[in-house]
């Protein structure tokens, strides 16, 4: 009975472990619908820059910035402000970015799903 309530309750929608992948996985369904492509061409052209500067900036201002590969997600707001922005894993550089981006107002994004989730894988190299 032990291992059945175990697999109900990881299993569970809503379930802690499972809320940052469903996330990310509706950000990707939402970047490859009709009004994605769009989307993510308008926000690149906004944010391109200033994404690099932020994350040159925060490598630059830790004593040893961990470079392991991290994703950040999002919900924009029909206005384009941020809420719920979560980066995992949470290394040293990655909250940085976060703490940055999280201010950022976006473009307006489509209409459908709303809020509209967005993510952003970033491998830094050398």
């Amino acid at each position: 009975m032990s291992t059945l309530l175990a697999l109900a309750l990881l299993s569970a929608p809503g379930a802690p472990g499972d809320d940052f992948s469903s996330r990310v996985t509706q950000a990707k369904l939402a970047e490859a619908a009709s009004t994605g492509p769009d989307y993510q061409k308008q926000l690149w052209n906004l944010i391109g820059d200033r994404t690099t500067d932020a994350l040159k900036g925060c490598i630059s201002s830790l004593p040893r910035p961990d470079k392991s590969p991290f994703t950040l997600v999002a919900d924009v707001a029909p206005n384009g402000s941020l809420g719920r922005v979560e980066v995992r894993p949470t290394t040293d550089v990655a909250t940085c970015l976060l703490s940055r981006f999280a201010t950022w107002t976006l473009p307006k994004p489509p209409a459908d799903p709303a809020p509209y989730p967005i993510e952003v894988d970033f491998s830094i190299t050398p």
